[in-house]
């Protein structure tokens, strides 16, 4: 299998995975061994992909996606790239078989492994994009599935409130990244992240560099979790012990560190970059390890001390020293081995004891030794401690905050300081998840009587430890290969001479680690009596509090400005919000024409034909009596607007446009009919007597006015366009690779599938979402009080006034099923097509209803539109990918003759595919809004109490 084969699989594999255990039963047992084998799988193939990357060649797929704006689908793997997906997956995979003992069977485990599962996709597309518009696709894709594994457990407002805080500050930055990449591809001249890569120099002189450094760095903060956007992190601990160790150590909050080391070749090395990443890195490093201390939960705890350690990683990436990046990518990978084991050993103690809080556990050393053995070793790299993973990174780090070159002299005074500080409080935390839970006497005062976990729920931490102690030993030997090729595809040739040894002497990084050592020591026993009396936290600090802040914002942006929008512009009565958005359509056209003027081009008219400006005149009749009679009779509105689509219809006719009349005449029916079902549901109009009528029609006037402006503006647009001949000869470019491209004689459906099948495949995402969006506002949706009763001519059970057009309705289902097929067929030669054919056959399904009722159709006719729709749209996008799996750009369509022998030669299209995708997704939504409609009416009946017996005698006499 070749290397391209390698990448699209690590990346696709989580995401069929998870849709796989998304239909799967309810069983922890069948969805692990699912999830971990993908898992497995995936990490099998990042290690035959990286086989090359080792081998000093760097493997990269590409799919064209919109080569006319730059877009491709682009997977690379180098070194910076291997290391993170080795993280991704192999710990990934540790996690799969820690939950399939940790999540409970009582939970909804489909869900939880389907997310994990596409987490864990989102986050190995992130970190092997090769464009930069597609990593911020998967960023965002990465903080939808965090949302929804945080906020797992629905029914706790914790984790509700923790799963919306991480969404809001994590997409606000995604937002931020997206607008920096767009800035930083124009500056480039391109998305593809080799040439971004080649052009460090050209960006760092643009004079866009400074907004996109800001907004890319806004991107990788609020996601990495820097101050002040670090207070989403701790609250996010409200989600599952498994999805904790997950996000907290390989995935979500390393995507920014990833972020800003992979565009450090090109970003770095300013004096804006050392200003912004430097002070807040050391204000995170800092404040993380200092509030980690006084937590009790241990889970926050571990998460403060996520957010120093990445504060320590964002400093170092922030010192412009190509050491300095070896050292955090270094810390990087130590970092996500002993946080992973750390935060899975503090979910066995909640999953035996049924309690995190450190004030409440003691002595469980005794009765769940092998437990506190692994703990004891993970905190040990955590704290720094020598012989561990985690000391030599922090030794480096220390090394760094003394020699660190080309900054200032206030900091090269206050770095090392820090450092310090922050090793001291390292080791203070580190003691105090130690001790306070395992030593010390041991205590009844549990909800669950401590033992040992499963073998295999412990097994994942066991790998983990045995990796910090073989790393600390032997780093060179271990993760020194994998090391060197990841900061080598940074640093390239300008890698300096680094090394791994554990032993370098006797210097004054080794005399900083020997202080911390014995400061946290001395710091947790000054400290140990305040931090078990039970008071809650954190002293100095009390004011500072992100979730305040976070809260006042939302409240003003909710409440106030949100609020105080809303009663400017909004309003229940459709009327007014209707004409407001003219107004301001009207508005931002006019704006826009006043400085060029608007004139009428130089095509000559054709000469009025009589015929024609006769059925204009009907249509504008129609049009203008329907808007009339809106205001009295709804019912004479409607088929008068039916008249005036008619004549739409005749003119697109009379213009040599058959497919444009036959979609206007279905769309006409379609909508015409349901319409009509609505028009039940609304509350009467109520007459207004005296002076309110004089108000009334002083407001129908001033709606005339804006109705007749805006009618007049896009009547005197229309006419400048059509004058004008197109100076390219667009029509004439279609007309003529209509056959030849596309495959297909009718023009206007190559166009549709082939040609704009881009824009068309978002048109029927949109009716999709518009028809689901219908269908839950109806689910709610109350009729008017004096609505509700059962018409009379459906009293009682005579139905002699729809005998007759019922039996036509059902006699001509087969009819119109066969029309639909036949539109649906000839429609790349001939007039029809997937959006025609749709259409026929939701008539079909209209008729049926009219005739038998909703109890009766449902009772003998399946439709299931919900499925019609997602087959719609997986063979629209099948057809697209399928274009891609042959290197042509997406949704590019093909056609050849398939030799039927006898029967001579079949043109066929792949966009013929494509359309019926159209035709099941139309169908489908537009069904779904009549099945919407029509249980209005089921739910009403329901509601609504029994008509008395003279009812139906009435009902009978007539």
């Amino acid at each position: 299998m070749p290397d391209t084969l390698y990448l699209i699989a690590a990346v696709l594999l989580p995401f069929l995975g998870a849709l796989v255990a998304a239909a799967l039963p309810q069983s922890a047992r069948l969805e692990a061994w699912l999830a971990g084998a993908v898992a497995l799988l995936t990490l099998v193939m990042v290690i035959l992909a990286y086989s090359s990357t080792a081998a000093g060649r760097i493997p990269r797929v590409e799919f064209a996606w919109v080569p006319e704006l730059g877009l491709s689908f682009v997977l690379r793997m180098d070194g910076l790239a291997a290391a993170f997906a080795m993280m991704v997956s192999a710990i990934g995979f540790l996690i799969v078989l820690y939950a399939r003992y940790y999540m409970s069977q009582d939970d909804p485990i489909p869900r939880f492994f389907a997310f994990l599962l596409a987490f864990m996709g989102s986050m190995m597309g992130l970190v092997l994009s090769g464009n930069l518009i597609q990593l911020v696709f998967f960023w965002e894709l990465t903080s939808l599935f965090s949302f929804l594994l945080i906020g797992y457990w629905q029914n706790n407002a914790a984790a509700r409130d923790g799963a919306r805080m991480a969404l809001t500050v994590t997409a606000g930055g995604g937002l931020a990244l997206f607008a920096g990449m767009l800035v930083l591809g124009h500056v480039v001249g391109s998305y593809d992240l080799d040439v971004v890569l080649s052009s460090g120099d050209a960006i760092r002189a643009h004079p866009l560099y400074l907004p996109a450094l800001i907004l890319i760095l806004l991107g990788a903060m609020t996601k990495s979790a820097q101050f002040p956007f670090h207070f989403w992190l701790p609250h996010a601990m409200a989600a599952p012990t498994p999805v904790s160790a997950y996000l907290h150590s390989a995935t979500l909050v390393k995507a920014g560190i990833f972020l800003m080391a992979r565009l450090w070749p090109v970003m770095a090395g300013t004096d804006a970059w050392f200003w912004i990443l430097c002070p807040v890195g050391l204000m995170t490093l800092l404040l993380g390890a200092y509030v980690a201390i006084f937590q009790h939960d241990m889970k926050a705890l571990l998460a403060y001390s996520t957010i120093s350690h990445l504060g320590l990683i964002t400093l170092l990436l922030g010192l412009n020293s190509d050491l300095a990046m070896v050292a955090a990518v270094f810390h990087t990978m130590n970092h996500a081995t002993f946080k992973a084991s750390l935060f899975m050993a503090a979910g066995i103690i909640d999953h035996e004891t049924g309690t995190r809080d450190i004030r409440r556990l003691s002595g469980l050393n005794e009765s769940m030794p092998f437990t506190a053995r692994l703990a004891l070793v993970a905190a040990a790299a955590m704290a720094g401690v020598p012989l561990l993973n985690g000391f030599i990174s922090k030794e480096m780090f220390f090394a760094e905050a003394l020699t660190a070159a080309n900054i200032p002299i206030m900091m090269r005074v206050i770095l090392p300081v820090a450092a310090t500080i922050a090793g001291i409080f390292a080791v203070t935390y580190s003691l105090r998840f130690i001790h306070g839970a395992f030593f010390g006497p041991e205590t009844d005062d549990l909800p669950k009587r401590p033992h040992e976990p499963p073998q295999f729920m412990r097994v994942p931490v066991e790998i983990l430890v045995f990796t910090c102690m073989v790393v600390g030993i032997l780093p060179s030997a271990t993760i020194g290969p994998l090391l060197d090729i990841a900061v080598r595809s940074i640093l390239g040739d300008a890698t300096p001479e680094y090394s791994l040894a554990v032993w370098h002497g006797f210097n004054l990084p080794l005399v900083m680690s020997l202080v911390a050592l014995a400061g946290g020591v001395a710091l947790y026993r000054l400290l140990y009596r305040h931090l078990n009396a039970g008071i809650d936290g954190t002293p100095l600090l009390s004011g500072l509090d992100g979730r305040r802040v976070f809260d006042q914002v939302m409240v003003f942006l909710s409440w106030r400005f949100a609020r105080a929008a809303e009663r400017l512009m909004a309003t229940d009565r459709l009327q007014m919000q209707l004409r407001l958005m003219v107004c301001i359509a009207f508005l931002a056209a006019t704006l826009a024409l006043l400085p060029h003027g608007l004139t009428a081009g130089e095509v000559k008219l054709t000469p009025v034909d009589p015929v024609v400006a006769l059925m204009w005149l009907m249509g504008g009749a129609c049009a203008v009596a329907a808007a009339y009679q809106a205001k009295y009779h709804r019912f004479a509105a409607v088929m008068l607007l039916g008249g005036a689509g008619l004549v739409t219809s005749l003119t697109f006719v009379w213009f040599s446009a058959p497919d444009l009349a036959v979609t206007q005449l279905l769309v006409e029916i379609v909508s015409g009919v349901l319409l009509l079902l609505g028009l039940r549901w609304l509350p009467r109009r109520i007459e207004i007597a005296g002076s309110g009528e004089l108000l009334a029609r002083l407001r129908r006037l001033r709606d005339f006015a804006i109705a007749v402006a805006a009618g007049a503006g896009l009547t005197a647009i229309s006419y400048a366009t059509m004058t004008r001949a197109s100076p390219d000869g667009i029509s004439r470019h279609f007309l003529e690779r209509a056959y030849t491209e596309g495959g297909g004689t009718n023009v206007v459906n190559v166009i549709l599938v082939d040609f704009r099948g881009f824009d068309t495949m978002g048109e029927i995402v949109v009716l999709g979402i518009v028809a689901l969006t219908v269908f839950a506002l109806l689910r709610r949706f109350r009729p008017a009080p004096e609505s509700v009763g059962v018409p009379d001519q459906q009293q009682g059970e005579a139905r002699d006034w729809l005998a007759i057009p019922a039996v036509t309705m059902r006699l001509l289902f087969p009819v119109i099923v066969a029309v639909a097929i036949y539109l649906l067929l000839r429609g790349h030669d001939q007039p029809g097509g997937g959006f025609a054919a749709g259409l026929m056959l939701a008539i079909g399904i209209l008729l049926q209803y009219m005739a038998g009722g909703t109890r009766w159709v449902e009772d003998h006719l399946r439709v299931l539109p919900l499925r019609w729709m997602g087959v719609g749209l997986l063979l629209a996008a099948g057809t697209g990918a399928a274009a891609i799996a042959f290197g042509r750009p997406f949704l590019t369509s093909y056609f050849a003759y398939a030799d039927l022998g006898v029967l001579g030669k079949l043109p066929l299209a792949t966009a013929v595919i494509f359309d019926l995708g159209v035709f099941a997704l139309v169908f489908g939504a537009t069904v779904l809004i009549l099945i919407a409609l029509a249980h209005q009416s089921v739910r009403s009946q329901r509601a609504a109490p029994p008509p008395p017996p003279e009812a139906y005698a009435r009902a009978g006499e007539d």
